[in-house]
């Protein structure tokens, strides 16, 4: 697929999704960034008049779809939404913002070692979800592989088809890239899991080497080195170098399984650790048989309905759930006030995940000893205390900053050797950055505490008592107040993963309670202190009730 500046027409909408920008280009379609209203982008794929010109196409995309969106997996931009049926048919999926692996090569330099090893496993199993589902991807390429970080992510299903309706041409279009497609094929036969494997090693030998494994040139003469298995991996690391050789073989046989590749990979150590796996069943004839049966019956597309009468073009688009969850870095996780995890992530809608009671219950007990100790420092010695947290706020604040454009710019080229020394460069202005927010944090929670003091001085209450409303009062709007996000993000990031671990957390949260007390103690043996000041403000003024 080519990229191309260009941008819709101004007001373009289809399927309800405005068209935003135009992303790529292809045989099959023009892939633009679509949006709904309060909803998140997607990449949506207009499809060509004449890859669904008639009802027969547009009952085998209805089949395809109705396959994909069964496809369950982080290392795919799965399927949100589509109306094959509509006057202008589409296909919706998660929008994965990055660069392909073809110009992440090409600004990064090949992938070698760890990163490459990582890479492979990471698409071998995006590809064993794919098939686990009875689907050919048949265009596995550099172009349809995003970099998310360090991790690919495998996109454009435009050219899957299911298991049993793989065909080379369709209309006279050469379903395929020249120099990633299997040489069985070529020859004219159907794709099968094999075809795929091939696909996956010839991608992996570019990200390794930054070149295409089969040289470039003329199509004819791409096609006829593939099919000899003139392949140049001149270059490749030589740890993952005998397992693409193997994948590359131009006899189908002579390659191994997808389940074998995964296996081979997992034994060399596959760049990092990742959840135990359970193989896929590889497909066979009989299971694409009885996927058939199932896209032949009726589905949430209405597939058995469109196949029995054309006037089915005028059926609603349909809209599938967000039914399953995606396991991002946890260094996103944000607590919502309900106890669950919402993992926050520009690729797909949030997924939340449920925290145990008793969890959720050892969080509170800690923020709440927190806030004591706030609010113990504010009556004990307010000034000191004010300033002292303006200056936590200041600090939480610019961390929370850095570690967002850390952040970023890892998921944007990957991990490099000199973060940590970028990161020291850009502290100083993020210690600038967030001096802004917190000023206004702390002006908004002066104000919310200055309310909460004239109610007490309307309610005649002590010094002290009041002094100890005004500070747990502080203490609530700093925790919810504007911007205040950044400052809940790294306390929960201590908190939330202490509240797992039920004695070092009954030990901390009893040492922070026993810091509010004695504060609470001090207050009452030697009163408030007023330093840097000898007296409280308005000492003059003598109210009814008050020290």
């Amino acid at each position: 697929m080519t990229t191309s500046p260009q941008a819709p027409p101004p007001g373009l909408t289809v399927g309800g999704y405005a068209l935003r920008a135009r992303l790529g280009e292809g045989g099959m379609g023009v892939v633009h960034l679509g949006q709904k209203p309060g909803e998140r982008p997607v990449a949506i794929k207009v499809l060509r008049p004449h890859i669904v010109g008639d009802d027969e196409a547009r009952r085998r995309l209805a089949r395809e779809v109705s396959s994909l969106s069964r496809v369950r997996s982080r290392r795919i931009a799965e399927i949100v939404d589509a109306d094959p049926w509509g006057d202008i048919p589409y296909v919706a999926t998660r929008y994965v913002p990055g660069l392909s692996l073809h110009d992440h090569v090409q600004e990064e330099g090949p992938l070698s070692g760890d990163d490459l090893l990582w890479f492979a496993d990471c698409l071998a199993e995006a590809l064993e979800a794919v098939h686990s589902v009875g689907v050919m991807h048949r265009d596995i390429k550099p172009s349809n592989v995003i970099m998310e970080g360090r991790t690919p992510i495998l996109i454009d299903f435009g050219l899957a088809r299911v298991a049993d309706d793989s065909r080379i041409t369709m209309n006279g279009w050469l379903l395929g890239t020249p120099g990633y497609l299997a040489p069985e094929i070529l020859y004219g036969d159907d794709a099968t899991a094999a075809s795929d494997v091939h696909a996956w090693a010839a991608t992996v030998a570019y990200a390794g080497t930054g070149r295409a494994p089969f040289g470039r040139g003329p199509s004819v003469a791409i096609m006829d080195r593939v099919r000899r298995g003139e392949h140049d991996l001149s270059g490749l690391d030589p740890v993952v170098l005998p397992l693409v050789e193997e994948a590359l073989a131009p006899a189908a046989e002579d390659r191994p399984s997808l389940d074998e590749v995964r296996g081979w990979l997992e034994d060399l150590g596959a760049g990092e650790p990742h959840e135990p796996r359970i193989p896929a069943s590889p497909v066979t004839l009989p299971y694409a048989a009885v996927a058939q049966h199932e896209h032949e019956a009726p589905t949430r597309l209405g597939t058995a309905a469109a196949a029995a009468a054309p006037s089915a073009r005028t059926q609603e688009p349909v809209h599938w759930s967000d039914d399953w969850t995606s396991p991002f870095d946890d260094d996103l996780d944000d607590a919502l006030p309900d106890g669950s995890t919402e993992h926050v992530s520009d690729y797909g809608p949030p997924a939340r995940e449920r925290v145990p009671a008793g969890e959720r219950l050892r969080r509170a007990l800690s923020l709440v000893a927190l806030g004591g100790v706030v609010a113990g420092g504010i009556t004990f010695a307010p000034y000191v205390a004010l300033a002292t947290l303006f200056v936590a706020v200041w600090l939480l604040r610019s961390g929370s900053l850095a570690a967002s454009s850390a952040g970023t710019r890892r998921s944007r080229r990957g991990v490099k050797w000199y973060d940590g020394i970028q990161l020291l460069l850009a502290a100083p202005w993020h210690v600038v950055a967030g001096l802004g927010g917190s000023l206004l944090l702390f002006l908004w929670s002066t104000g919310i505490a200055a309310a909460v003091a004239l109610l007490c001085f309307a309610a005649s209450l002590s010094l002290t008592t009041s002094l100890a409303l005004v500070g747990s009062a502080f203490a609530l709007s700093t925790w919810w107040g504007p911007g205040s996000e950044r400052v809940r993000s790294p306390v929960h990031r201590v908190v939330d993963p202490l509240a797992r671990r039920g004695v070092p957390w009954l030990l901390l949260t009893l040492l922070v309670a026993a810091g509010g007390s004695a504060l609470g103690a001090a207050v009452t043996a030697q009163g408030t202190s007023w330093t840097p000041y000898d007296s409280a403000p308005l000492s003059d003024v003598r109210l009814p009730g008050w020290l």
